[in-house]
């Protein structure tokens, strides 16, 4: 195993990371900045309303984006499975 390898793979691993986390952080984003002005606009300044809302669009993109996200990291794993005899050379 090269360190070349291992940057490679710890590479690939943040890359998987951040394309997996990637859609949740979005939606929580958008909903986030859409309360944000919601509030500086009406001047309703309750802390649950920020709150409450970026959970539920968390949750959805979740719901929305498993299957994918299930896809990507199972690929991801068989990989590594698969790269393991080429480890020992």
């Amino acid at each position: 195993m090269t360190p070349e390898y291992v940057l490679a793979l710890g590479r690939e691993a943040v890359m998987l990371t951040l394309m997996v986390s990637g859609p949740m952080l979005l939606f929580g984003l958008i909903i986030g900045l859409t309360i944000s002005i919601l509030q500086a606009v009406t001047q309703i300044h309750e802390m649950t309303l920020t709150f409450i809302p970026k959970i539920v669009a968390v949750a959805v993109a979740l719901v929305i984006f498993l299957p994918w996200m299930i896809t990507i990291i199972v690929d991801f794993t068989r990989s590594l499975f698969i790269s393991i005899p080429t480890l020992a050379s």
